[in-house]
């Protein structure tokens, strides 16, 4: 294996878990004891957090089926239905007048709706869908805004046993179609629009145009009247949301499934080809759902307010936005809207507003903030929250440090989280009292997670860099690709013959045993024989005062193989006379941090970095750029098109 640069940054600051505090994890050594367990009888351990955490219509007679593999089978047997979970359950406890969700759309509407207002919106949902002739195993789509009822329909699929599959509502019309006929869905349920920016961002125009040609499987279409824009309604096929529910029963019994019955399709894409169906079944995905709220958030659902800023149309939101708080009776908040809209302040206010506890976002959105100033979150009063959390990508040192200092004033601990859509939930991340942390790593494995840094032999390293895998099963692992079975297999168990989940991502383990996340495979670079993740260096350019945002790619070399090409984004403004010197300074400010081989060849300035309306920086434009490509990939996901022109355009 190449040579690799050890660190992300040179980096040595711990901080220990507050002190004071009783979590559900309540220390290192309960961690351990945990992980021991699973050790010792992982299927025992498994058995009984099953039959602790969640309500069975009929108990399972099987732990793991592994006959299979890579196609596992958990908790055979069982039957359960995920809306009972995360509804009823609560209900029958007392909790009934509890807050399921607050929402707030960005105009400042704000909703209370509690877990029995909640129960009979999704028992109507669920009959409206069944008078459709909806049953169990029909794939539903769902494309909407951030309002309650993407939520409502979620758990309405769930209680009737139907699939349902959540389209990002910023996706273009191609996009939505490509997944409708992918999973041949009968239904499909939207808005008319949603609120964007001060604006109305139109939704039903793009469904009408996504079935004007093919999904001849869609029979009906229901519309939420939320934004009030005008819209086309097609005779027999279109329906009002509103008029549905009011005609049905606030009842709805709910139909226990198999414990491995799907549960949802949610599509991710890759660097190349279409995007992939990744299938999630309902117990195994559940009981880490709620695992994960309780371990890694310390959730207390007595007393928390929990607030995840990912969009339902991301596996984040899904797990984290509706199924991991409500499984747990929990209180969730939802915001409709972009987090600078009217002005930067708009999280804090939120978080300050409604009592928030919790706060979990993307370390995009934080470096945004950063930018912005310290004033705006300065001007809100923060002192409830208690744990702060990051997810989507690794968080550069710098931006950690601004996140625990501005906005955990100092005394929050911040659980920076490693996971994917695949994953289904938290593989590594830290305990909040339990686990000492470190700017920019994701620290230590979830207990009965068992992951390991590998070459790319399967050997595990000690030392160094190489690939993360996961070396045996856990519940909420995807079930496969929809319709594909045998890409699940090359994706993710052909590189290692089945031995190993291959996550996709290169990482390190320090002499702790702390896990530093260093992005994607195919964002490591390897310059002149030595492998460099690209995090390494933007943590490095990030680390810079003038810098807020950096992203690295590599372009062809004819010598080195690959060299270094940076896009950066600034704090402040610089003219073409300045940029020369300042891109000087920030060769020298890598070269210091890291070394000579990781100095960027090419520095490119730009106001903004190409970035999907979720945040997520597009790389596979960047190397299109960098090498001076044609750009051939899909951009319909991106946020600003005149980015890329800007970008372009720089040199």
């Amino acid at each position: 294996m190449s040579e690799t640069i050890e660190s992300i940054l040179d980096e040595h600051r711990s901080f220990k878990p507050p002190q004071g505090h009783q979590g559900n994890i309540a220390s290192l050594q309960a961690y351990h004891s945990l992980c021991e367990a699973f050790s010792n009888d992982s299927d025992a351990t498994w058995k009984d957090l099953a039959t602790e955490h969640l309500n069975w219509k009929s108990p399972f007679s099987n732990v793991l089926n592994q006959q299979n593999a890579p196609f596992f089978r958990w908790f055979e047997g069982g039957t359960l239905n995920l809306s009972e979970n995360c509804l009823d359950r609560h209900i029958d406890a007392g909790l009934g007048e509890r807050n399921a969700i607050i929402w707030e759309s960005e105009a400042g509407e704000v909703r209370h709706i509690s877990y029995s207002e909640l129960l009979a919106n999704v028992c109507r949902a669920a009959n409206a869908m069944l008078t459709l002739g909806i049953r169990a195993g029909d794939r539903v789509v769902i494309y909407m805004p951030m309002i309650p009822e993407a939520a409502i329909t979620m758990l309405a699929c769930t209680r009737i046993g139907a699939i349902h599959s959540v389209v990002f509502g910023a996706f273009s019309p191609q996009a939505l179609k490509d997944r409708i006929e992918d999973t041949q869905a009968r239904l499909v349920i939207t808005a008319d629009g949603g609120g964007r920016r001060g604006g109305v961002h139109a939704l039903k125009p793009n469904v009408d145009a996504a079935l004007s040609e093919g999904c001849q499987s869609v029979e009906h279409v229901l519309i939420v009247r939320h934004a009030g824009n005008d819209i086309e309604m097609k005779a027999q096929r279109d329906l009002n949301w509103h008029e549905a529910l009011h005609a049905e029963s606030e009842h709805c019994e709910p139909l226990a499934v198999d414990s491995e019955h799907p549960l949802f399709i949610l599509y991710t894409s890759g660097s190349t080809g279409k995007p992939k169906g990744i299938l999630h079944s309902t117990a195994g995905y559940l009981l880490w759902a709620r695992l994960t709220m309780l371990w890694t958030f310390d959730f207390k659902p007595e007393s928390d307010v929990f607030w995840c800023t990912a969009d339902v149309g991301w596996i984040t939101g899904h797990t984290y936005s509706v199924y991991g708080p409500l499984a747990c009776g929990g209180t969730t908040v939802m915001y409709e809207g972009v987090p600078t809209y009217p002005d930067p302040g708009r999280l804090w206010k939120i978080c300050a507003d409604h009592d928030v506890t919790i706060f979990y976002t993307a370390p995009t959105a934080i470096r945004a903030l950063i930018k912005a100033g310290d004033e705006w979150p300065n001007q809100h009063d923060l002192s409830g929250l208690r744990i702060l959390g990051t997810v989507g990508e690794p968080i550069n040192p710098e931006a950690w440090m601004w996140y625990h200092n501005v906005i955990g004033k100092g005394r929050c601990p911040i659980v920076d989280t490693w996971w994917q859509t695949e994953t289904g939930g938290h593989m590594i991340a830290p305990l909040p009292y339990a686990t000492p942390t470190k700017p920019g790593s994701a620290t230590l494995p979830l207990p009965g997670i068992d992951i390991a840094v590998v070459d790319e032999e399967g050997q595990e390293v000690s030392d160094g860099g190489g690939l993360l895998v996961l070396r045996k099963p856990w519940p909420s692992m995807l079930r496969g690709v929809w319709g594909d079975d045998q890409r699940y297999i090359d994706t993710y168990w052909e590189k290692f013959k089945g031995k190993y989940y291959f996550a996709g991502d290169g990482a390190r383990r320090d002499e702790d045993g702390y896990m530093w996340i260093m992005g994607r495979v195919d964002d490591v670079l390897n310059v002149s024989g030595h492998r460099l993740g690209t995090m390494e260096i933007e943590s490095a350019l990030v680390s810079h005062e003038a810098v807020a945002e950096a992203a690295v790619v590599g372009r062809p070399h004819d010598i080195k193989g690959e060299a270094v090409c940076a896009f950066v984004t600034l704090k402040g403004d610089v003219d073409d006379a300045s940029a020369q010197a300042l891109a000087t300074q920030l060769r020298a400010h890598v070269t210091k941090e890291i070394g000579a081989i990781a100095k960027p060849d090419d520095i490119r300035f730009s106001n903004s970095l190409p970035k999907t309306r979720s945040g997520k920086i597009m790389r596979r434009l960047l190397r299109d750029i960098a090498a001076g490509r044609e750009i051939t990939s899909d951009t319909s996901t991106l946020e600003d098109q005149s980015v890329v022109q800007q970008l372009q355009k720089s040199r």
